[in-house]
């Protein structure tokens, strides 16, 4: 991507490439692009994401790339200059590749889907492209219903995809290499198991416009049973993912400890899509995390499952975690706790090095609509793990809600205020105090759930259960956090959307509708616009579907069995509990085969199973302070300040530096930069200070950074300093530029800097988040010379762009072609 266009935007990081865990080459293999229809911070914190990748990496006759949704930035840049949308590790085209997979993970992605089809000059329908465009591909949660997408896509795969990956690669290659039509291909790929092509299914409607049939139109393809993974244990995990240069949502080691989920919540599609539970060994996942942790320098350990609490083994392996790294600074944190999981055991250990925050997820306000939902807690549980939480040490606490649930009552929601202000008393009863924040999301029917059959509430509803929640909670002086209604809407017509729907994604992403998830994004008046002039009714979709209607979905195979389904709707209505077949006999669900497809639990182990004898505290005599002086060229001179901080950071995590830490809350590492660069800047003479351990020299500092930064930053010098120095931003004095201007703008420059020399005063006025600072750019300037088609400065305050702009009397944007390098700081 150009330098005018990496310049042009917001983040370039999102879009440059090249971070570490990468791959580059691999000429003449097959080209598989992994897509992400959403921006790159959102796509780099997937997990799924990052073990596709892995796996693709392994297998030397694939090249695998990556691209995310441009944000509305990049968008214009591109299509102002014509330009396609690119992978990140070689700039190849999205039309050029052989295979581009989308991830489904939201329904409100979809237009991104087709913004980035589009982008890409790749026809949006499927049946519009033939042998010499890529194959579109998608697969995630969303693939469980694909039928709103079916239409753009050539196949989807349902399930998990380690394993079916590569055998799609495969295909496609030999495809290739036999020159074959596209129907082969297709034909091919509906014989492995969770491929599912839509183009071999015919669906009819009735005249009321529900589903008459879905019709399979090859033999022995009438269902897709959905892939499995059978067991997590020897299952591929990316212990050297992509590292991204910039902070994204789950900045961390995100390592799955388990798979699956059997607790049965029946607003839950994750609950069903995932069984059955399949759980690593802790000494697998102990040696996942050392082994990345040293290949990312992260300093945050994410156990991941959907109930991290139910993990057989979840006490000891926090104990062992906490005992091997909480001298290094590095948490753990444990994103999806059930109430009634957490042991004071496991409180204690979480807290050793800081708490990462704490949510809990009651869903509902009442115990009779808890017991709808099948979501098996008490309210005294909940009350007495806030009260543990609260008395070791957290301030806060997150609770989880839905609104909108088959059968609530107005008296459910008073419940929920309730229960909120309960639990905020939880933190005076255990002395320290505590706060509470309420996020209330909206029930969505999804499919493959016993609710699946159930109405989604209105927007109005929505909004009237919204405002009387919001009004009782702030009495009780409680903040509240919720979902626009008219993005739950959207997510409910795509949730359980048919094959007509592609003809309203078409039309909304004409009128220009884009990340409809992020609410400043989101047009209601565009997509009130798109209904209109597509003929789709809304209201259609959010209904509640009876019992022997056909569902857009009925053949996928997710593997539940449709009438356990029904069962469980059944057991709601009479607010019936279904047990855990962990703990329970077997429900009858239908996913196990109990041969390879089984429920694959740990055995309970003790406490101090995998205890370790904790590292000693960092040594308390005075530390050592040395200074380096580094490069930054290449790509790298579009990271910004605090994307150079995140990289160093990383890199000391990854080279075990002893470095110093603050004190605090939130320890971080000691080290500080000079002054900002601005991005696009190339820089021989960038400047930090470290403070590590006595006796650990700048050599072995030099040495050991120059091993884990990646290219386009290297360290050229190291020296030991007092510890006592003033710090940079006290001595640097001035600094020398170089400009080398674009062919267009070297004329006359001799003449243009002796004018500007000439000159008494320059006087500038910077204007930045409402401030405005005025300075002199000709009292600041030391020296200026001409040099062929350069300029070389030596300048105090200011930007070397700012000095250029007023010697040639342009505007920046005339020299976003211009090589501006930063050669020397002088120091006083």
């Amino acid at each position: 991507m150009s330098n005018n266009i990496l310049l042009s935007v917001e983040k370039p990081a999102r879009y440059m490439g090249g971070e570490m865990g990468t791959v580059s080459g691999r000429e003449g293999a097959l080209e598989f692009v992994l897509a992400f229809p959403d921006v790159y911070e959102i796509g780099m914190s997937h997990l799924g994401l990052q073990v596709l990748y892995g796996v693709l990496k392994e297998v030397p006759w694939i090249m695998p790339e990556r691209a995310y949704a441009p944000w509305p930035d990049l968008e214009e840049s591109l299509r102002t200059q014509g330009k396609p949308l690119v992978t990140l590790e070689r700039g190849l085209p999205l039309i050029e590749a052989d295979v581009v997979g989308f991830t489904l993970q939201y329904e409100l992605s979809y237009t991104n889907i087709l913004n980035m089809l589009d982008l890409s000059g790749i026809p949006l329908l499927a049946s519009e492209r033939s042998e010499g465009y890529p194959l579109i591909l998608g697969g995630g949660p969303c693939a469980y219903n694909p039928e709103p997408l079916a239409d753009f896509f050539d196949a989807f795969l349902i399930g998990d995809g380690e394993e079916a990956i590569v055998e799609i690669a495969e295909c496609v290659r030999d495809w290739k290499e036999e020159k074959l039509p596209k129907r082969v291909l297709l034909e091919r790929l509906a014989r492995i198991q969770g491929v599912y092509v839509p183009c071999f299914f015919e669906v009819s409607y009735r005249p009321d416009g529900a589903i008459e049939k879905i019709a399979p139109l090859l033999a022995e393809y009438g269902s897709v049973k959905r892939r499995f993974v059978a067991d997590l244990e020897s299952a591929y995990y990316p212990t050297s993912p992509v590292v991204p240069f910039l902070k994204t949502v789950h900045d961390r080691v995100s390592v799955e400890i388990s798979r699956g989920c059997t607790r049965g919540c029946r607003f839950c599609q994750a609950g069903y899509i995932y069984r059955p539970v399949r759980e690593r060994s802790p000494e697998r996942v102990l040696e996942i995390v050392e082994e990345t942790l040293g290949n990312t320098g992260y300093d945050e350990v994410s156990l991941l499952s959907l109930s991290t609490g139910d993990y057989g083994c979840l006490t000891p392996l926090l104990k062992g975690l906490m005992d091997r790294y909480a001298a290094q600074k590095k948490a753990v944190s444990l994103p999806s706790m059930r109430v009634g999981s957490l042991s004071p055991e496991m409180a204690e250990e979480i807290r050793r090095v800081r708490k990462t925050g704490f949510t809990l997820a009651p869903e509902a306000g009442s115990e009779r609509l808890r017991r709808v939902i099948n979501k098996g807690i008490t309210e005294e549980a909940l009350l007495e793990n806030a009260r543990a939480v609260y008395s070791n040490g957290w301030r806060l606490i997150k609770l989880y809600f839905m609104i909108g649930l088959p059968t609530e009552t107005m008296e459910d929601l008073d419940r929920i205020v309730e229960i909120s202000r309960e639990v905020k008393r939880q933190g005076k009863f255990a002395g320290n105090g505590g706060d509470v924040n309420v996020s209330v999301s909206s029930f969505v029917p999804k499919p493959h759930t016993p609710f699946q059959w159930e109405p989604q509430i209105t927007e109005e509803e929505i909004v009237e259960k919204q405002r009387h929640l919001r009004g009782e909670l702030r009495k009780k002086k409680l903040i509240m956090k919720w979902q626009d209604a008219s993005l739950s809407g959207m997510e409910g017509v795509f949730a359980r959307g048919d094959r007509r729907l592609s003809r309203l994604l078409i039309e909304a992403h004409r009128l220009g509708c884009r990340f409809d998830g992020w609410w400043e994004h989101f047009d209601r008046l565009k997509w009130a616009q798109a209904f209109e002039t597509s003929g789709i009714d809304a209201s259609f979709y959010l209904r509640r579907r009876e019992a022997d209607e056909p569902l857009p979905w009925d053949h996928i195979d997710c593997g539940v069995k449709k009438g356990f389904l029904l069962a469980e709707r059944a057991a709601a209505l009479k607010e019936t509990a279904t047990p855990d077949c962990r703990f329970d006999k077997c429900t009858g669900c239908g996913v196990c085969d109990f041969d390879q497809i089984k429920l694959r639990l740990n055995d309970p182990v003790p406490f101090d199973t995998y205890a370790t004898e904790m590292a000693p505290e960092a040594p308390v005599e005075e530390a050592q302070r040395i200074r380096i002086r580094f490069e930054k060229v290449g790509r790298m001179r579009f990271l910004s300040h605090l994307e150079m901080l995140t990289l160093f950071t990383r890199a000391v995590g990854r080279s075990a530096i002893p470095i110093r830490y603050s004190q605090g809350f939130h320890p971080h590492p000691k080290f500080s930069f000079a002054t900002a660069l601005s991005v696009g800047i190339v820089s021989y003479a960038e400047y930090m200070d470290f403070e590590v351990d006595a006796g650990y020299t700048a050599a072995e500092l030099e040495l050991a950074l120059n091993r884990s930064l990646p290219e386009g930053v290297r360290v050229l010098e190291a020296t030991e300093i007092p510890l006592r120095a003033p710090a940079l931003s006290v001595i640097m004095d001035k600094v020398r530029y170089r400009v080398t201007l674009p062919e267009e703008l070297a004329h006359d420059l001799q003449a243009k800097v002796e004018a500007f020399l000439a000159l008494e005063s320059s006087p500038l006025k910077r204007e930045k988040k409402g401030k405005s600072t005025e300075f002199d750019l000709r009292h600041e300037l030391a020296e200026l010379k001409v040099d062929g088609s350069a300029l070389e400065m030596v300048v105090g305050r200011g930007k070397p762009v700012e000095f250029t702009c007023a010697i040639l009397d342009v505007q920046p944007e005339a020299l976003k072609e211009a090589r501006l390098e930063k050669l020397e700081v002088l120091f006083s």
